[in-house]
């Protein structure tokens, strides 16, 4: 029995250990990547891991695979630009007003959604974002194929300029933050615990008196809302909203992110999303054959690494805390 425990005891010591770790490392990586890498592109990447995050929270630790994302990501970066144009909000208010526009959008489309499994929920997803796309293209204030361009960054609170790129880098890296210790904090609750058990095997939740519709329902609301925050936060940064943030290519993008880094854990959409955005960056001189490069160098990291690049170092470790 003692050394049942002591075993134990250091299992838990060695997870902690390497949950120190990568915590260190993203808050270094944090603070100081502007030293090192444009601010722009920082914040580009700041705004993908956060989306590749939101939605891990629902492929990852729920189970459901979602191909419409980009919607939210979409929706509330044209809710977003649209009030700080033309109402005239402050940034903060605006990147809130496209939050609570993309969890109400969340509510509706899963609402639809969830009563549906597997590929049919997917297909579902797709189709009804491919209704907002169509939106996007259409409504008036959306500027059409030219998207919602010229918006303003104005002041944070009144007072820091945030057309300063220092001051708009950590103003993105304080709400990256946030949404991080958000799906976090989430994931470690009671609630997420509950998550993973529907992942594992729905029907037994069910048995055990889970309302699985509603949990289903909640963490796609949730995972919604933070793919808007990231979609309306990048508004900010680029100063429009394109139909490119529609586009189901977008919601392809997130997932390669997911899958790449490492389905089902907490730092590894971080990681795949820094891999991807910066892949793009690297070879845009290539032009269209960037996605034939990137898809080539996505399918030679599923061969080797199936967990993912965080879910292969896990195994390696032999810890499920990452």
């Amino acid at each position: 029995m003692a050394a049942s425990e002591r075993i134990v005891g250091e299992s838990r010591a060695h997870r902690s250990g390497v949950n120190l770790v990568l915590w260190a490392i993203l808050i270094l990586f944090v603070l100081t990547a502007p030293a090192y890498i444009y601010p722009v592109f920082a914040m580009q990447l700041l705004c993908f891991a956060l989306f590749a995050c939101a939605f891990n929270l629902l492929l990852g630790f729920t189970g459901l695979l979602s191909f419409g994302h980009a919607a939210f990501f979409g929706a509330a970066a044209y809710v977003t630009g649209h009030v700080i144009k033309i109402w005239g909000l402050p940034p903060v208010a605006g990147i809130f007003v496209g939050t609570a526009v993309a969890a109400a959008l969340g509510y509706v489309i899963g609402s639809l959604a969830i009563r549906r499994q597997g590929i049919y929920f997917a297909m579902i997803t797709l189709a009804l974002a491919q209704i907002i796309y169509f939106l996007g293209l259409q409504l008036p204030f959306t500027g059409g194929e030219n998207g919602l361009q010229g918006i303003p960054r104005g002041h944070l609170f009144g007072i820091f300029d945030l057309d300063r790129p220092l001051v708009m880098y950590y103003f993105v890296a304080a709400i990256f933050m946030i949404g991080f210790l958000i799906i976090y904090r989430t994931i470690h609750s009671p609630f997420g615990q509950v998550l993973k058990s529907i992942r594992e095997n729905e029907a037994r939740a069910l048995s055990l008196g889970y309302n699985v519709t509603r949990f289903k329902l909640i963490a796609f609301i949730i995972s919604a809302a933070l793919s808007g925050l990231a979609g309306a936060t990048k508004s900010v940064v680029f100063q429009f909203a394109s139909l490119t943030d529609l586009h189901w290519q977008t919601s392809g993008e997130v997932i390669l992110m997911t899958l790449l880094g490492g389905l089902g854990t907490i730092f590894g959409p971080v990681v795949g999303a820094v891999t991807v955005v910066s892949l793009q960056h690297e070879l845009s001189s290539l032009g269209s054959w960037v996605q034939v490069v990137i898809g080539a160098i996505f399918i030679v990291c599923v061969l080797v690494f199936r967990r993912g690049i965080i879910g292969e170092l896990a195994r390696l470790l032999k810890t499920s805390s990452m």
